[in-house]
C-alpha cells in the first residue's frame, strides 16, 4: 500500500484510521480540517501525492444544523468530495469515499442494497448523496463505502452521550423506532483495508457491523455494560423528540455487495460493542 492520507482526521473514523494504520506500521498522513479544506483545491493539491491512497472522512456531520446551513453542508459533503474525487484522478491516486445510509428515506421492508434507489429526507442525506454522484463523475473507480451509527465504545459518539445524561440520574428517553446497525469503527477500519487490498473491490459497497438494533436496544446495552439501571431509560418514539431534521426510521443497509466478492463480514454488533469497553 502506498501512503495513506487521511482527511478529515479529527473525527471519529478519521482519528481511528489515522492512529490504527500508524499503528500497523503503514505510512499515513492524518489531515483534520484545521490542516486540510477540503473545499480548497490549492489545498488539496499540496496535501494529494501522486499514487497516494486518500480515505476521505472529511464531512459536515451536523445532522440538525445542516437544515439550516445547507450551503456549507453541501460545499463540504458534495462540492468538497467531488473536488478530492478531481485531485486523485489528476495525480492518479486511490480513494476511498465514506458515506452514509442517510442518503435512504428509512422505508424499505427489506435491507438496502447498493441497487435501491437513494431518497434522503434531510440535507445532510441529500449533501452526501450529491457528494457520491460528484465523486462518481470525478473518479469512475473511486470506492465508496455506505455506513451507519459508528462507535468506537462507551466514550464516544451515541454512547458517551447516553451514559453522560445516565450519570444525572434523570430518566432519558431513547426512541424504540429508529433501526439500523450499530457499527464499530475498528472493525470498519479492518474492512477499509480488505477492501484496499482487494483485487476486484466493488465500486459502491455497504459496510455495517452485522445485526440490527433500535436505539434504545442499543441504549440498554450500553447501559447494562456500564452497570447502570436500564430502569432510567424511557422508550418512546421519533415523533415524541422534536429535531430540526427528519431522521430515516429504519436504514439497515445489506452487505451482499460487500460479501458477493469473498470479503468478510463485520463482526455482530453486541459483540463489538462489548469488546470496545
Amino acid at each position: 500500500m502506498s501512503r495513506v492520507l487521511v482527511t478529515g482526521a479529527e473525527g471519529l473514523l478519521g482519528s481511528r484510521i489515522t492512529t490504527l494504520f500508524r499503528n500497523g506500521g503503514r505510512t499515513v498522513v492524518g489531515l483534520g480540517s484545521r490542516e486540510l479544506d477540503i473545499t480548497d483545491a490549492t489545498a488539496l493539491d499540496d496535501a494529494i501525492a501522486p499514487r497516494d491512497v486518500v480515505i476521505n472522512c472529511a464531512a459536515y456531520t451536523a445532522v440538525d444544523a445542516a437544515e439550516t446551513d445547507r450551503d456549507r453542508a453541501f460545499a463540504v459533503n458534495a462540492s468538497g468530495a467531488g473536488l478530492v474525487a478531481r485531485f486523485c484522478a489528476a495525480k492518479r491516486a486511490r480513494l476511498v469515499h465514506l458515506s452514509t445510509g442517510y442518503v435512504f428515506d428509512g422505508t424499505s421492508p427489506t435491507p438496502y442494497e447498493t441497487s435501491s434507489s437513494p431518497r434522503p429526507i434531510n440535507v445532510y442525506g441529500e449533501s452526501k448523496l450529491e457528494g457520491e454522484r460528484a465523486v462518481r463523475d470525478e473518479l469512475p473507480d473511486a470506492l465508496v463505502v455506505r455506513t451507519m451509527w459508528l462507535h468506537a465504545g462507551p466514550t464516544t459518539a451515541f454512547p458517551a452521550a447516553l451514559l453522560r445524561r445516565c450519570s444525572q440520574g434523570n430518566p432519558v428517553s431513547v426512541v424504540t423506532d429508529q433501526v439500523s446497525s450499530p457499527t464499530s469503527v475498528d472493525d470498519l477500519v479492518d474492512a477499509l483495508v480488505a477492501l484496499i487490498a482487494h483485487p476486484d473491490p466493488p465500486l459502491l459497497t455497504h459496510a455495517t457491523s452485522t445485526g440490527t438494533a433500535t436505539k434504545y436496544d442499543f441504549a440498554r446495552l450500553i447501559a447494562t455494560t456500564a452497570g447502570l439501571d436500564t430502569a432510567q431509560l424511557r422508550p418512546c418514539l421519533t415523533t415524541d423528540v422534536h429535531t430540526a431534521a427528519d431522521r430515516p426510521r429504519t436504514v439497515v443497509l445489506s452487505d451482499s455487495s460487500w460479501t458477493a466478492r469473498g470479503l468478510k463480514p463485520l463482526p455482530h454488533w453486541r459483540d463489538a460493542y462489548r469488546r470496545a469497553t
